[in-house]
């Protein structure tokens, strides 16, 4: 595939894509740079839904192949929240930090073995000839009190991964996309484009 579209504005996220897509898609890019794109109304019930909307949206305004992925941490303390509003939890256009704090605010009181979370990942794949494809993963974690380790974004920091005994934002990016939610989606990505006979760069 010589281009794809992702459909997102985190230049974190088009950074790890990018490094799992290697030798698979010859260059790929954020709908971001694509002038005149607006961003999707994600008003699905379920991140499937969302991710599939997103990516529908580009390939509509780009013409091309389109990537999305709609993600999100899932608290079981708190009924599932933030959930699909995981981006948005302290406000639409709240800041890694306030949504960071905001969840800490809401889980001020339970214990750590009650802290118990996960993050959830839907990949949604759409081309212009009609294909549309979902990928979903999820790992198991606990929330900690406070953040550790500067790699990741968003959540990473309070997500502690049990088998690494580290968070995420203490993890490579290569021991990430080995164990993350969306490494696991973006591994079974890549093994469809492959077996597909997609991921050729003409």
């Amino acid at each position: 595939m010589n281009k794809l579209v992702v459909a997102t504005r985190n230049r974190g996220k088009l950074k790890e894509i990018e490094a799992f897509l290697l030798g698979l898609v010859g260059q790929v890019i954020s709908a971001a740079d694509l002038d005149g794109f607006s961003d999707t109304v994600e008003d699905g019930s379920t991140f499937e839904e969302n991710a599939l909307k997103k990516a529908r949206e580009a390939m509509i305004f780009s013409g091309l192949p389109a990537l999305a992925d709609d993600s999100g941490l899932v608290v079981e303390c708190l009924g599932g929240k933030p959930g699909i509003f995981s981006a948005r939890f302290a406000g639409v256009g709240a800041s890694d930090m306030e949504n960071n704090n905001k969840l800490l605010l809401e889980l001020d009181g339970f214990p750590r073995e009650q802290r118990r979370a996960s993050f959830v990942c839907s990949l949604a794949f759409v081309t212009p000839e009609g294909l549309e494809k979902t990928f979903s993963a999820r790992v198991l974690g606990h929330i900690l009190s406070e953040g550790r380790g500067d790699n990741g974004f968003g959540y990473d920091p309070l997500f502690l991964v049990g088998i690494y005994g580290r968070t995420m934002s203490e993890l490579s990016i290569e021991e990430k996309n080995l164990i993350s939610h969306r490494g696991q989606a973006l591994k079974q990505f890549r093994n469809y484009l492959e077996e597909s006979g997609l991921g050729q760069i003409q």
